[in-house]
């Protein structure tokens, strides 16, 4: 049986956002569907995915590694927002940015918390 992550913040959170990405990109312009709109798209369902496979691996030092790779794929998302406000496709990302600081934050808790679970 797989161990479960739909039970933890981190990965219901990062559902969230991927379901706030698609509904922001759907206004982006059209030209931007194979560029900016696809890499964000990718780069925000990248979190939750590396959150469930990270725990289907069966192994703390899998899940952190799983883990840090989802911090990365958010990095990317939260550089990508900053981009697509420069660039005029929205306007004041204020609450998706403090939606990536929040899964960050618990991505890293995540991380802390698996890493005490590893013998020394």
């Amino acid at each position: 049986m797989l161990k479960t992550h739909k039970n933890l913040e981190a990965w219901i959170v990062s559902r969230s956002l991927v379901k706030d990405i698609y509904l922001l990109t759907k206004n982006f312009p059209k030209e931007e569907i194979y560029g900016l709109t696809n890499q964000i798209r990718r780069s925000a369902i990248s979190i939750p995915s590396n959150i469930a496979e990270g725990a289907a691996r069966g192994g703390s030092k899998e899940f952190i590694r799983f883990s840090y790779i989802a911090l990365g794929s958010l990095s990317e998302v939260e550089t990508q927002i900053i981009l697509s406000n420069d660039l005029g496709y929205l306007e004041e990302p204020k609450e998706m940015l403090e939606k990536i600081g929040r899964i960050g934050r618990l991505l890293i808790g995540l991380i802390k918390n698996l890493k005490q679970k590893i013998p020394a």
